[in-house]
């Protein structure tokens, strides 16, 4: 320890001192007091040497007075700077120091520990050899402890334990062991205990010790603490059990099953009736059936409790629905919406039930938990969540969900690729999700070489859009506009009056025609902001629903604009709403003929045509009668997602998880509910999505031929 290092030095150079009779220096030297980084400043004493107390018989009767005085005040405060007033006046003497370490007693009696600290401090750096050194050093040790000063506390205690003996090394030890636990220096507290575990007398005193081991590697010594106390450490030692079977744990989460069995192993040897055997042999069994699959049980994992219930039963019906009729085993475990519950899911499927392969999670954290255990196990996951990227965790994670990147990837590339428009325009809510969706559609527009002309964001709360709709088509900064500056111009030659000049000015406002530089306006909201939107786009002259030229000459010719041209809206599948009291969707009944002509995306289509849609909606119908819902997404994607294990099961018969793994990544043309699906090379479900049309009579499906985007890709 630095501060024994430092104490004989200093111990060395005092005995040369006195055997070369040389005079005394109280000239620091450089060097020998040094500290490293890591030292902690505070209660070390440097190397340097030390000033030799002379005797003074003046001081010596000052002390004397002094300490009289001390012994009739009223406190120990005040009588602890008595004895400091002979320290002031004569430095330098026996007892000068005699009355530094009398004060220092008293201040720490009086639990003043920073006076106490500070004459402690004083005195062992000026006289290391003092004759009550070691009581200084204990006392200033506590004292340090008291105030917060666990490191200096640590250095000093346990070098005071080193160079005692029998029960006064015990206690330094659990003074030490305190303070190392205080400061975090979790390491040397464990070997202190482990040191009071082995020398331990009595059985209560060994079974304390043991505890306080226990309670230091639950959470607090690190991995390499515990292997380094471990390595070389007799079976026999009473604290060999608790830190083998923390080992065993540690390789465990580790996952490294090798070092794991040869740990258990050894501890069920040499421990068997200690009182962890039992967790032992299960931890035991459960690492050598990592490797035994049941080819026909697959896990499901989802949040069947708690706020996310809704969505898990969701999705649970679906997959139920693919699976009826088969021998397939399905295991559901229950998330809650739980991130660690999702981790410890993934291992009860694997190694408890031996689970081929898991579907779900779906929420982003515990998709993320569950794949980073899965990639772990090398057990296949096939996640149903938008969490952008899980599939890069590892070759084992593979996803089938529609997320926000293949949305915008698809309606962009139908507006340019299947409608010809190159120049767009974007109303986005200031929040994660429309933020990312603006974004993601802005970059498949510049890839594909279009231009965005206007974006504007509005609060997610937002129930006007006047002020947004004018800024789209510039009329909303008329400043920027030289025509409007010209108008301006002319009414100020004029020599009108107040009344006239308004309303000249208000004329030429409402004439002005509106700048729609562009073909579509791209809206990532939910369809109850939609429907309000729709109608703020009208009043600036945004014809969005003439889906047919006779019906935008007929506006033309009402308005007698002939500058107007149709702009289509564009949407995601936040804007699939409920049907309504007329039986037509809410988005229509509210947002009325503002809304007609628009096109969105979805990832599942109710009233689609595609045969494998059609037969799931059908069978779901039948299945769940009374269910007081169709179909959608979620049940969608949970049927496709069993489904194609089942096929895979059913027809490839896969024995191992590497052979599921390998016959998901080379799956390729599913027909599903959702679509017809592959995994691509980052094993992301790609598909073509499902382009909705509104009109008068509902949301119809567009050729699934112009959708050529998919999921995932």
């Amino acid at each position: 320890m630095e501060v024994l290092s430092i104490s004989r030095r200093a111990l060395g150079l005092a005995l040369a001192l006195l055997l070369t009779a040389c005079p005394r220096t109280t000239t620091p030297v450089r060097g020998g007091g040094g500290r490293d980084a890591d030292v902690p400043s505070g209660d070390q004493f440097p190397s340097r040497p030390t000033v030799e107390a002379k005797q003074d018989e003046a001081a010596d009767a000052a002390l004397a007075q002094a300490i009289e005085t001390a012994a009739r005040a009223t406190g120990k405060q005040q009588a602890a700077e008595t004895l400091l007033a002979v320290r002031k006046s004569y430095p330098g003497t026996t007892a000068g120091q005699e009355a530094l370490y009398r004060a220092g007693v008293l201040f720490f009696e009086a639990e003043d520990y920073a006076n106490a600290r500070k004459s402690f401090n004083e005195l062992l750096f000026e006289n290391p050899l003092y004759p009550e050194a070691e009581d200084a050093k204990h006392k200033l040790a506590l004292s340090a402890m008291e105030v917060g000063a666990y490191r200096d506390a640590y250095q000093t205690l346990s070098s005071l334990a080193e160079r005692a003996q029998g029960p006064e090394r015990d206690r330094l030890l659990q003074e030490a062991n305190r303070a190392a636990e205080a400061a975090g220096l979790f390491g040397p507290a464990l070997d202190m205990a482990v040191k009071l575990a082995g020398d331990a007398k009595t059985p209560q005193e060994q079974a304390a010790a043991v505890t306080r081991v226990e309670q230091l590697v639950e959470g607090r010594a690190s991995f390499v603490d515990v292997a380094r106390v471990v390595e070389g450490m007799s079976p026999r030692h009473p604290a060999w059990p608790v830190l083998t079977f923390k080992l065993a744990r540690i390789y465990y989460h580790l996952r490294d099953w090798t070092r794991l069995e040869e740990t258990l192993n050894r501890f069920l040897q040499e421990a068997p009736s200690h009182p962890f055997a039992t967790q032992a042999k299960e931890m035991l069994a459960r690492a050598t059936r990592r490797v035994d699959v049941n080819p026909r049980t697959v896990g499901v994992l989802l949040p069947m409790t708690g706020r996310y219930k809704p969505i898990g039963e969701a999705v649970l019906r679906g997959v139920q629905l693919a699976l009826a009729g088969s021998n397939i085993e399905l295991v559901v475990k229950d998330t809650q919406g739980e991130v660690m519950l999702a981790g410890q899911a993934v291992e009860q499927v694997a190694f408890d039930e031996g689970a081929i392969a898991v579907l779900g999670p779906l929420l982003q954290d515990d998709s993320r938990r569950a794949a980073l255990v899965a990639e772990e196990l090398q057990v296949p996951l096939l996640t149903m969540t938008r969490s952008e990227g899980i599939t890069d965790i590892g070759p084992h994670v593979f996803r089938n969900m529609l997320t926000n990147s293949a949305q915008a990837q698809a309606i962009a590339d139908y507006a340019m690729n299947v409608r010809g428009f190159k120049q767009f325009a974007m109303l986005y809510p200031n929040i994660p999700y429309g933020v990312e969706m603006a974004n993601g559609f802005w970059d498949e527009v510049v890839q594909n070489g279009g231009t965005v002309r206007g974006a504007e964001s509005y609060a997610h709360d937002q129930t006007t859009f006047t002020d947004e709709a004018k800024k789209l088509v510039g009329r909303y900064y008329l400043e920027d506009r030289i025509d409007y500056l010209e108008g301006i111009r002319s009414i100020n030659a004029e020599n009108m009056d107040a009344f006239r000049r308004r309303k000249a000015v208000d004329k030429l406002k409402s004439g002005l025609d509106p700048v729609v530089d562009f073909e579509a306006i791209f809206i990532p909201d939910d369809w109850k902001r939609v429907s309000l939107v729709g109608p703020a786009l009208a009043v600036e002259d945004i014809i969005t629903n003439a889906c047919d030229p006779r019906d935008l000459e007929k506006i033309r010719k009402t308005t007698g604009k002939r500058s107007l041209k149709t702009v289509t809206l564009l949407g995601t599948n936040t804007w699939s709403s409920p049907k309504g009291r007329s039986g037509l969707p809410e988005l229509i009944e509210r947002g009325g003929k503002f809304v007609i002509c628009s096109v969105y995306v979805d990832g599942f289509f109710v009233d689609s045509q595609r045969p494998a849609t059609r037969k799931f909606v059908q069978n779901f119908r039948e299945a769940y009668k009374d269910v007081d819902r169709e179909p959608g997404l979620l049940e969608a994607i949970g049927y496709d997602s069993a489904l194609m294990l089942r096929q895979i099961i059913e027809k490839q018969r896969p024995r191992t998880r590497s052979e599921m793994r390998d016959s998901l990544t080379n799956l390729k043309n599913f027909e599903g509910a959702t679509g017809r699906t592959s995994f691509n090379e980052k094993r992301e479900a790609v598909k073509p999505l499902f382009l909705l049309s509104v009109d008068n009579r509902g949301v119809r499906e567009l050729n699934p031929e112009g959708a050529t985007g998919g999921s995932g890709s």
